[in-house]
């Protein structure tokens, strides 16, 4: 016992006088020197394997000098299966297609070649003209033009442009002239009362918020008060 006493009494040693440490963690003791100056890595069989570059096939061919190449006598003799030759058959169109019409017609029929243009087909195939800008004077109407119509009472009483409620109010003006009696009027005393701003105090003033006015105190709310404080009959429970 004394022996475990005396170890733990001992204090623990300065690791500060190691500012070169490589560990960033506490060590009872130094690790010992490496020898290299970096670490080594040993690799697995498998990462060796992998970090080789990708062997070209043996089968492999250079870009050919000319498009034309020895062919193999085993594929001058092949002979496709069924499968081959019914995937080589082309895609018929679907029912219903037509091919483009082209674009000159090879016959064309007697009536297209007899047919005579309406007038009305004559006047939108002519281009349509430039608008030219007119004088002033020519862009009013003129008299003959214009017919003479006459309006209903109703379009007549809509025109009236409607008029201003009587007891309406322009707007005042920014600078008016200020009666006599405004100049000359004297606050009474209630009103250099309630002119005086409300006196205010912090809590370390002395002001107390759960004090009640006297006027509360006396106050008594109204049969219309004492309706809407009650609860709703529905939530209320009998005992």
């Amino acid at each position: 016992m004394s022996a475990r006493m005396d170890q733990l009494a001992q204090p623990k040693p300065n690791r500060l006088k190691y500012p070169d440490r490589r560990s960033v963690y506490w060590l009872d003791e130094l690790p010992l020197a490496s020898k290299g100056s970096t670490t080594t890595f040993d690799l697995t069989p498998r990462w060796a394997r992998l970090a080789l570059k990708k062997l070209v096939h043996p089968s492999f061919q250079e870009n050919r000098r000319s498009p034309a190449w020895q062919v193999t006598a085993a594929t001058l003799q092949a002979s496709p299966s069924e499968r081959v030759c019914h995937l080589a058959i082309p895609r018929p169109p679907t029912v219903g297609w037509q091919p483009d019409r082209p674009l000159l017609a090879t016959q064309v029929s007697k009536s297209m070649r007899t047919a005579a243009p309406s007038p009305r087909i004559c006047q939108l195939s002519q281009p349509r003209r430039a608008a030219v800008l007119l004088p002033d004077d020519e862009h009013k109407p003129s008299a003959r033009g214009l017919r003479l119509t006459k309006t209903s009472p109703r379009i007549h009483l809509l025109a009236i442009p409607k008029s201003d409620h009587p007891e309406h109010q322009q707007d005042r003006p920014v600078l008016w002239a200020v009666p006599k009696s405004a100049l000359c009027g004297a606050p009474s005393e209630r009103i250099q009362v309630l002119a005086q701003p409300k006196q205010r105090r912090a809590l370390f003033e002395g002001h107390d918020p759960y004090r009640v006015s006297p006027a509360a105190l006396y106050g008594t709310a109204s049969l219309r008060l004492l309706q809407l404080s009650a609860p709703l009959p529905r939530k209320c429970k009998n005992k």
